[in-house]
């Protein structure tokens, strides 16, 4: 009985170049159409582990941790100075879905840099900003604005303590005044002191202190208060 062969059946040859084309482990640097590299680690085509990113549009350069195609772990980002050629780191700590999430610190175009806590690429948590003028305000924040309690330390030795909102000094805080060896005490709304108690603290080691001191402001008791506003009404009225 004669024998018949059938021709083994085999994939097209084009399913074995797109096997072969798959990016899973470490990988040399591979170019994207537009001039980005990355060289680094891959997971089923995407960028996952250890790996460095360079964007040709901008120059800036990402190294630390991918997951699945997204910045997530711990990386430092920096940009390519366009007058001195070298790169300026932008921002160092963690990363969650390609956003600064948890620590981190970061330094802006103007010399200012924050160093704290991150959500969604915004400053929330607790933080500390050096501004550009000397100030420094260490805190809460939240929405990328100091908000909850925190202290703000001006180049002048001044320094506010108590309630922030939105960015602007809020509730009951204490503002410090070294130089003059004062001390205002009460309540803010959206950054001006609505009513509070002006008395002297610290005078004498106070630099330039005011001439003369503040009176003393006596606490009445509301009951003899009350008690004498009824004797007087009692008087009118006999």
């Amino acid at each position: 009985m004669p024998v018949i062969k059938y021709p083994r059946v085999r994939d097209p040859l084009f399913y074995e170049w797109d096997r072969k084309a798959q990016k899973c482990g470490l990988r040399h640097t591979v170019y994207a159409v537009n001039g980005d590299q990355y060289t680094g680690e891959w997971l089923d085509n995407l960028k996952h582990g250890k790996g460095t990113q360079i964007w040709k549009s901008t120059g800036a350069i990402y190294s630390g941790d991918w997951k699945f195609g997204k910045r997530d772990g711990y990386g430092s980002y920096s940009i390519l100075d366009p007058v001195t050629k070298e790169y300026k780191r932008v921002y160092t700590g963690w990363w969650e879905n390609d956003r600064r999430c948890g620590r981190g610190l970061f330094f802006y175009p103007n010399g200012e840099h924050y160093e704290g806590e991150w959500s969604n690429g915004l400053r929330s948590g607790w933080g500390k900003m050096h501004y550009k003028d000397g100030s420094v305000y260490e805190g809460q924040w939240l929405s990328d604005q100091p908000n909850g309690m925190g202290v703000l330390r001006l180049p002048n030795g001044n320094r506010y303590e108590g309630g922030w909102k939105d960015g602007k000094k809020h509730g009951p805080g204490k503002f410090f005044y070294p130089d003059k060896g004062q001390l205002l005490e009460g309540m803010w709304v959206a950054d001006i002191p609505k009513c509070g108690v002006l008395v002297d603290f610290d005078r004498n080691n106070a630099p330039a202190p005011t001439e003369s001191l503040l009176p003393e402001i006596k606490l009445c008791d509301p009951a003899s208060v009350l008690a004498e506003a009824r004797a007087r009404f009692d008087d009118s009225h006999n």
